[in-house]
């Protein structure tokens, strides 16, 4: 019960939220952060019982729910998913701690906040299709409002855009599930995923398009190039707790849907269209990095550095070497706690005080507030890749595990580690240094802002000089998925 505990007490406290009397507003912040925080005690819990030594599922919760249909209520926890879990239950409550500076329909934003976890534990958790897809749908719904209520100028036109690429996205792969159920050749039917995994008899035919389903459905989430094109306006409008979960978690359960379904389920596919995904990762890693560099605005510039870092997941995931598919994952873990941190920095943080997320118009963070320009760079070094900082262990193990396989297209990725180095330098030249201007960050660090920052960074440091914690706890599944892949 361990696992459904951490599912549906984020749920039961938005609920609980619901009847607080609007006007309390600190009552149901406090309540709020609260709630968010008994899943990291859980999540703790469930390491201590986790045998990380073993490559599969385990803590396994299994009742049936509709016999009639193969559905099942299933939930299971590995060396896959538990990383993606044990990021969301650090980013969530810092996000929501990072949010209560929301001052309108205050209720109503702290509701969807929690019941927002519930659909990203969900979609970690369950091992059953139908399931699945449910909790899919469920982490785009309170994003939606999120980004639409209390996002920025654009907010509307955001949120709509959000909404519709990832509802189309999760509609083809749904047709994807339907041809997976019904083509599967098993019977009785099943929407079990590891039954499927294991035993679907697919025609060769049949994979490539239910492959292409999946795909359709992820690579929206992720983003993956060109499906990227709403991740900047929802970044930039979003709430900065909004922009938080967006980044730390929510495009991981494109990546993870890889780890989690696609490889696993089809292989043949997966292999064949390889090539393809190399080259669509390698794009992305470019793209991001150019687009970053041209931004003026802050923090379309973070969120293109992300579209960027994706593309580092998307090759290692390409190669299906055990190295490389070990450091897509480890993106997958540091990109989910610098980009939280970074968006908190520039959205929370300078944004607040300046009044302004244009580069040209700041300056002198580092004169005027020491702890600012601190955090700020440290986050920025982190973000670019800096030996002994988490963004370097996964791109290093993606590049080297995917060397053999696609040597050019790695040389070519090299290129955008440049670039990389080169915006993140320049936007610190332009914020961080020189003399204070008009609209420079008067006022420094605060106790809350230490409060979320601080967690962020000791993982950040902790995870870049000693990456084995992270690595030891996804290896051996990944070794197991690599050998069924072949290692390419």
């Amino acid at each position: 019960m361990l696992l459904s505990a951490l599912l549906f007490i984020p749920l039961l406290g938005g609920l609980l939220v619901a009847f607080f009397p609007k006007e309390r507003t600190r009552e149901i912040k406090s309540f709020a952060l609260i709630v968010s925080l008994i899943p990291l005690a859980l999540v703790l819990a469930v390491w201590r019982q986790l045998d990380f030594s073993l490559p599969g599922i385990q803590l396994l919760e299994r009742a049936e729910w509709i016999p009639s249909l193969g559905i099942t209520y299933q939930l299971g926890v590995d060396g896959i998913s538990f990383p993606l879990i044990a990021v969301a239950a650090v980013v969530l409550p810092l996000a929501i701690l990072a949010s209560f500076n929301i001052e309108h329909r205050v209720k109503e934003f702290f509701v969807w906040m929690l019941v927002l976890q519930t659909g990203i534990y969900g979609v970690f958790l369950a091992l059953d299709y139908f399931l699945f897809f449910i909790f899919f749908e469920v982490s785009l719904v309170p994003m939606y409002f999120i980004i639409g209520i209390w996002g920025g100028e654009r907010r509307e036109y955001a949120a709509m855009k959000f909404f519709i690429y990832t509802l189309v996205g999760s509609a083809i792969m749904l047709v994807g599930i339907l041809a997976l159920y019904f083509g599967s050749g098993l019977e009785p039917r099943t929407f079990d995923v590891l039954v499927l995994a294991e035993q679907a008899n697919l025609s060769p035919t049949l994979q490539w398009w239910v492959f292409l389903a999946f795909f359709a459905g992820f690579a929206v989430k992720v983003p993956i190039f060109p499906f990227h094109t709403w991740l900047p306006d929802a970044h930039v409008e979003a709430p900065t707790g909004g922009s938080m979960i967006l980044a730390g978690v929510l495009l991981k359960m494109g990546t993870y849907g890889f780890f989690r379904f696609m490889l696993p389920t089809f292989p043949d596919a997966a292999k064949a269209f390889s090539p393809v995904l190399a080259t669509l990762g390698i794009i992305g890693i470019v793209y991001g990095a150019l687009a970053a560099m041209a931004q003026k605005d802050v923090k379309k510039m973070v969120a293109y550095s992300s579209v960027s870092h994706m593309g580092y997941v998307v090759l290692g995931l390409a190669a299906m070497t055990p190295m490389a598919l070990n450091g897509a994952m480890f993106v997958n873990v540091s990109h989910g706690l610098i980009s939280p941190l970074f968006f908190f920095m520039v959205g929370n943080v300078i944004y607040e005080r300046t009044g302004t997320r244009m580069m040209d118009q700041m300056g002198g963070v580092f004169s005027s507030a020491p702890l600012v320009g601190a955090v700020t760079a440290f986050t920025a070094f982190a973000n670019l890749g800096l030996p002994g900082l988490a963004g370097f262990p996964g791109e290093f193990f993606t590049f080297a595990g995917a060397f053999p396989v696609f040597t050019a297209f790695v040389i070519i990725g090299a290129l955008g580690l440049a670039v990389t180095a080169g915006y993140h330098l320049w936007m610190m030249q332009r914020v961080l240094m020189g003399q204070p201007v008009a609209l420079a960050v008067q006022k420094d660090l605060v106790g809350r802002e230490v409060l979320v920052a601080a967690p962020l960074m000791a993982l950040v440091l902790l995870l870049g000089v000693l990456p084995g914690i992270a690595l030891n706890l996804f290896n051996e599944p990944l070794a197991v998925l690599a050998a069924r892949l072949g290692g390419m």
